[in-house]
């Protein structure tokens, strides 16, 4: 462990900070190098997954899983090493292509537009159980379930092996707020947080997750508000959308010394429960020591139940994980406590809770309506109302 993370409030997953970023000597070989390596193009879901892994955002993990790391995965929610972990970070290409690469050889992995980024140093081809995969991930097999259906638009060979990264890719969005663990972490030293609370987002951030957010700050030293920005669904709000939804709330409601806006460049998976503890160890590596979970983490449609990605913390003991959970309950605005609330501190009938279905928000956005106050913030439903109208 490096002397800034003896410094750190919490140490990594697995103990050590993966940074797989080439030396500028490995650079200037590997450049050289790359031209005469055979070449396999990533789509984005996995260049994301390619920029986690580098940065040390999936620490313990130096690449792309091999059988062991894999199989122990999906059948114990641990890595070879008995690491906790409950999603493979895989990396699968069709049988025919598979031919093309050489166990022991290196392959040169390129964007969409055939730019060589990294170097793969392949240690091994294998056959995955797909149908296994999912049902142990997702708790499904449905393929309109969309991790489902992500893992089987992959290739059936997956690829193991370290990764050694040459260039980020060209015009990567939010550059102001693409920081690396590394940088967290620094940012949380010199701010002198020693607890520090993550909140995962895909969605703007409404007076219920608001609220959640104060009641963790009340008992730690800083926010790290944390959208996830690699591939979501179709229907889900658009990245720079979200990204600026965030940036007014926290200009105008947030203490500024108190809270940090970075995003997490990873996909979504929509795995619910095995996500959450996924997003956690995530958070971890970024120097986290709380984890907010709310209702239906990572969830997507009606594949889990509300409160499982909570209740799987339950499973594991706390030092294997190491990142605490702050377990909320669902929240609302109630008319008669005049207050955001919960479930665990209202008594009122649900009928004085302000509750608005998505299906309502968007109808009342689409006609350039505000929600109820008690439901989003003013400048949040603006933003919004100028994204639809500009669709």
């Amino acid at each position: 462990m490096t002397k800034d993370h003896l410094e750190d409030a919490i140490a990594p997953h697995g103990g050590v900070l993966v940074d797989r970023e080439a030396t500028p000597a490995e650079r200037t070989h590997w450049e050289k190098e790359a031209a005469r390596l055979p070449a396999l193009r990533l789509d984005r879901r996995t260049l994301s997954d390619l920029e986690m892994i580098v940065i040390g955002g999936f620490s313990p993990l130096d690449g792309f899983m091999g059988q062991a790391d894999y199989t122990g995965v999906v059948e114990r929610m641990r890595l070879a090493s008995g690491a906790v972990w409950t999603i493979p970070v895989t990396l699968g290409v069709g049988a025919d292509e598979a031919r093309r690469f050489a166990v022991g050889a290196d392959v040169a992995l390129q964007d969409e537009a055939g730019t060589t980024l990294a170097i793969l140093h392949l240690r091994e081809t294998y056959r995955p159980d797909k149908r296994r995969e999912v049902t142990a991930v997702y708790g499904t097999d449905d393929a309109k379930h969309p991790g489902v259906a992500a893992v089987l638009a992959q290739g059936e060979v997956y690829l193991g092996g370290r990764v050694t990264l040459l260039r980020h890719p060209a015009d990567l969005p939010f550059p102001e707020h693409r920081l690396t663990p590394r940088q967290t972490r620094a940012a949380f030293r010199e701010r002198g947080w020693k607890r520090i609370v993550a909140f995962q987002t895909r969605n703007p951030v409404h007076r219920a997750h608001e609220y959640i957010q104060k009641c963790a700050l009340e008992i730690v030293d800083g926010l790290l508000l944390h959208p996830l920005v690699g591939e979501t669904k179709g229907d889900d709000i658009p990245a720079d959308v979200r990204m600026e939804c965030y940036r007014v709330l926290l200009e105008r409601y947030y203490p500024a010394d108190r809270t940090l806006l970075s995003v997490l460049p990873a996909n979504m998976r929509y795995a619910g429960p095995k996500e959450a503890i996924f997003h956690a160890i995530m958070r971890k590596n970024y120097g986290c020591t709380h984890f907010i979970v709310g209702r239906d983490h990572a969830g997507v449609g009606t594949y889990y139940g509300t409160y499982d990605a909570q209740k799987i913390f339950d499973q594991f003991p706390v030092d294997d994980i190491g990142i605490l959970p702050l377990r909320f309950d669902h929240t609302f605005f109630c008319r008669t406590c005049d207050s955001m609330a919960s479930t665990k501190t209202c008594p009122h009938d649900p009928s004085q809770h302000v509750a608005l279905s998505g299906t309502k928000v968007r109808e009342m956005l689409s006609r350039g309506e505000r929600p109820p106050k008690e439901f989003s913030r003013p400048e949040v439903a603006d933003v919004l109302i100028k994204a639809m109208r500009a669709a």
